[in-house]
């Protein structure tokens, strides 16, 4: 099977690709380089460029008149910086999505897999799970960005004879276990990196709200490993047709698929687990919540097991191990 991945080139974008690798499937890469890294699209097809550049896609599926399906992941994903340049996120992920998906059509590539986020649900969790039929509430600009293009891509489907599939998670964790990409950042993740930060500077990590109403009182997130994370966008690519011959949904054009743990992660639990990797204690401060600051959710990943197949099956320990390990190894391979 070939399969167009938009945003190959970066942290998720290049692990699924080496997934698609090893599972005897072929990746055709489209990327920018923005944001992207060259590095990671070594030895595979690539093609440098923008989702809205029309006559590079028509040349693509001229070079590949054979791909099955498209991953969609290119786009901007900093939530801060989404405050702060609404016009440059709505113009590059919204408006680019919007050609990329009529071009698709036109191309007659009729199976699209949307790498959404579950920031759409906003704070509809409270400390719990949330399912793919509750209502969505996004508050940042960035999750907004991802509910209008699932709902640009859920209307297509109606009207172009398209299908598509939006797969919603919330936070990464961990690199390629055979570390040949992973987030370019020093820190990781937010959590893991405040951690690292504390562990060598033998400073205080602070809980920020003990009250929440999770079981042990604290923040409550959703970490998945990007492989494990990886695999489900294979699996949704290998049973597209057979998740809509199953699903009883009504719109059967369309669907919405959460991928998580259906337990998630506590500040606590994170912490635990780090310092079992370490084998060094963090200094702890207990505080009170920050302005802003939630409850926090889980995804509810029972209908991903059901359609397509899937759940987690890496720790979050393996997580924090691979994390470490591509730190180390990126700082030494890949100078900026």
């Amino acid at each position: 099977m070939k399969v167009l991945v938009t945003g190959g080139a970066g942290y998720i974008g290049s692990t699924i690709s080496s997934a698609l690798i090893d599972r005897g499937h072929i990746p055709i890469i489209i990327d920018s380089l923005v944001n992207g890294r060259k590095e990671f699209v070594k030895g595979r097809f690539f093609y440098q460029g923008d989702i809205a550049d029309r006559e590079l896609l028509t040349r693509i599926f001229r070079d590949h008149p054979n791909i099955d399906v498209t991953i969609h992941l290119a786009g901007f994903l900093s939530v801060p910086e989404s405050e702060a340049k609404p016009y440059e996120y709505y113009d590059n992920n919204v408006s680019k999505s919007n050609i990329l998906f009529k071009t698709l059509s036109e191309l007659g590539c009729k199976r699209i897999i949307f790498s959404s986020t579950a920031s759409v649900y906003g704070n509809a969790g409270g400390g719990s799970e949330v399912f793919e039929s509750m209502n969505v509430f996004p508050e940042s600009t960035y999750g907004k960005n991802k509910f209008m293009i699932e709902q640009i891509l859920q209307d297509f489907c109606k009207a172009y004879s398209i299908r598509g599939i939006s797969l919603r998670y919330f936070n990464l964790i961990g690199a390629d276990p055979k570390m040949r990409s992973g987030a370019y950042a020093k820190n990781p993740s937010h959590l893991l990196g405040a951690l690292i930060t504390a562990l060598d500077t033998n400073t205080s990590f602070y809980i920020t709200g003990v009250d929440w109403p999770t079981r042990d009182g604290t923040g409550i997130r959703d970490y998945i490993h990007v492989w494990d994370l990886a695999l489900a966008h294979i699996k949704a690519a290998e049973e597209f047709d057979l998740a809509f011959e199953k699903s009883e949904e009504d719109d059967k054009g369309f669907m919405v698929i959460n991928l998580g743990t259906n337990t998630g992660v506590t500040v606590k639990e994170f912490v635990t687990a780090f310092e079992k990797v370490t084998g060094r204690s963090v200094l702890k401060k207990e505080v009170p919540p920050r302005p802003g600051d939630v409850a926090g959710a889980y995804a509810n990943a029972d209908k991903a097991k059901e359609l397509i197949g899937w759940q987690t099956e890496l720790s979050l320990e393996q997580g924090i191990v691979d994390a470490l390990k591509w730190y180390d190894h990126f700082s030494e391979n890949y100078p900026d």
